[in-house]
């Protein structure tokens, strides 16, 4: 007999190709998601991407009745939902710890009189704040940034003897580093679950999402990811705008390897209890990012290096997934050239309204962009 899942904010960009997914694999899929018009636009109705086999319940995390809802006959529940966007998390506040941290609490309250085989919750690499440094030793530490020195535009970080770190892969054992109430929401999202799976025995697995690319993104968000919002501008024929010098490095990985990554972890023996870096165990510096995405759309605009600093961003951050590959199975198999041809071949006709200088501004107007 199949088994019912449930995706909270499953109408989204990874929910979506997570039901394509799990549907492949004979499982049913349930969607609960409130159509929120930054996502999915003004007067938002189904998405036209989402999976026609996909149960469709349209309904808000933070509303037990509709939670108890959407649980009925469920055996595992992917947590997805959640407010996106490290800027605007910064004068959004009490919408994005509503959204995200008392949304997971109503859920976990229902799951105690509801209990599935498994829950699964996104969490993020923003709760790393900057990535893992070696010093010239070769020792490893972490750090951060002054805002003295980013308004000096000294990007780097640097020893206490004022000697550059070099950036190494980011293992999940790296101490969280909360640098946005972005990062704060998705750590308490992801620590929520763990803490109460633990508690009343509900075996729970933390996926900690890096950088995700891939087809059905929200192109006129301006919040979203950041190839997103730079193939927003290039549809429009507009720079991509880069903050800093561009030389920050990240790591993408395609949606499609995410969903299988999410699709290993509902089975995966020994995973209970544990959080998985999700990425493609690359880096790549986002001014080569840019250029690339813009070959891939056969556009010959070069991006805009602003030397601007957002408050919340970090300086380098990209995974070391060993434990995913060891514990859940998982191996990247989109290439990062594959992966943005396959997205160009989805841009290709779409529309996007370009609404990243109208977000810059309101940061600048608020201080958050320096």
């Amino acid at each position: 007999m199949s088994e019912n899942i449930l995706i909270t904010g499953g109408a989204g960009f990874v929910g979506s190709h997570l039901a394509d997914e799990l549907l492949k694999q004979g499982y049913n899929v349930r969607v609960l998601d409130s159509l929120r018009p930054q996502v999915h636009g003004e007067n938002a109705r189904r998405p036209a991407y989402l999976n026609p086999a996909v149960e469709l319940q349209i309904g808000d995390v933070r509303d037990p009745a509709a939670i108890r809802r959407a649980l009925k006959g469920i055996d595992a529940v992917y947590h997805f939902v959640a407010l996106v966007g490290v800027g605007q998390s910064m004068y959004e506040i009490a919408e994005y710890t509503n959204v995200n941290n008392v949304g997971t609490a109503v859920l976990l309250e229902e799951l105690l009189k509801h209990p599935v085989r498994r829950l699964v919750v996104a969490s993020s690499m923003s709760i790393y704040g900057e990535g893992l440094y070696q010093r010239p030793d070769g020792s490893v530490t972490t750090g951060e940034r002054t805002l003295q020195q980013l308004q000096a535009g000294d990007w780097e970080l640097r020893d206490e003897n004022g000697d550059l770190l070099i950036p190494i892969a980011t293992p999940e054992w790296k101490r969280p580093s909360l640098p946005s109430v972005y990062a704060l929401s998705k750590f308490d999202q992801e620590q929520l679950c763990l803490m109460i799976g633990r508690a009343y025995k509900i075996p729970a697995v933390g996926l900690r999402f890096f950088n995700i690319y891939g087809p059905h993104q929200a192109l006129s968000n301006p919040y979203t990811g950041v190839l997103a919002i730079f193939a927003s501008r290039l549809l429009n024929n507009r720079r991509p705008l880069i903050n800093e010098d561009g030389e920050q490095r990240r790591d993408f990985v395609s949606v499609y390897d995410v969903a299988r990554c999410c699709r290993l972890a509902l089975k995966a023996e020994n995973a209970d209890g544990h959080v998985f870096n999700v990425a493609s165990g690359e880096q790549i510096r986002i001014s080569e990012l840019a250029h690339r995405i813009s070959r891939s759309l056969g556009k010959r605009i070069e991006p805009e290096i602003t030397g601007k600093y957002r408050a919340g961003d970090i300086r380098h951050c990209f995974a070391d997934i060993t434990a995913a590959r060891q514990i859940l199975g998982y191996e990247p198999q989109m290439s990062l050239d594959a992966g943005l041809q396959d997205l160009a071949g989805w841009l290709d006709g779409q529309i996007a309204y370009d609404r990243v200088a109208e977000s810059r501004a309101e940061l600048a107007a608020r201080g958050l962009m320096l």
